[in-house]
């Protein structure tokens, strides 16, 4: 199967935080995990604003060792993304929703927002 994982679980599982579930990292090392450019887009922002601690070099080089798949963006998530509800806001956000809704796929994420969306999610605390 298949898992997005957005930048959060991403981020604990890099710094191998407590906050990413025992089920979370097992998802992780026994299925195929998946990066959005979202996920990465999201880290250099934050981390140029000062808002987030890291290289985000550093972590496509991780990644990629570690074995992540990488997911591009299509014509086809931007055309989900316009028919999206606003439950949720956040531009990152949303768009590994529409991404995830396009390819079927489950996400990874603590954030409870996502349950609002026709998208099958897994809590990345659990």
């Amino acid at each position: 199967m298949r898992i997005l994982v957005d930048t959060q679980a991403l981020l604990w599982w890099l710094i191998d935080s407590e906050k990413l579930g025992p089920r979370s990292r097992r998802m992780i090392m026994s299925e195929t995990p998946v990066i959005s450019p979202v996920v990465l887009w999201e880290i250099a922002i934050k981390s140029s604003l000062g808002k987030l601690d890291a290289d985000v070099g550093e972590v496509c080089s991780v990644i990629a060792e570690q074995g992540f798949d990488r997911l591009g963006l299509t014509d086809q998530h931007f055309r989900s993304l316009t028919s999206l509800e606003h439950h949720h806001r956040d531009p990152f956000d949303r768009m590994l929703i529409a991404q995830a809704r396009c390819e079927d796929m489950h996400i990874l994420t603590a954030d409870g927002k996502f349950k609002l969306y026709d998208i099958r999610t897994f809590d990345a605390n659990a």
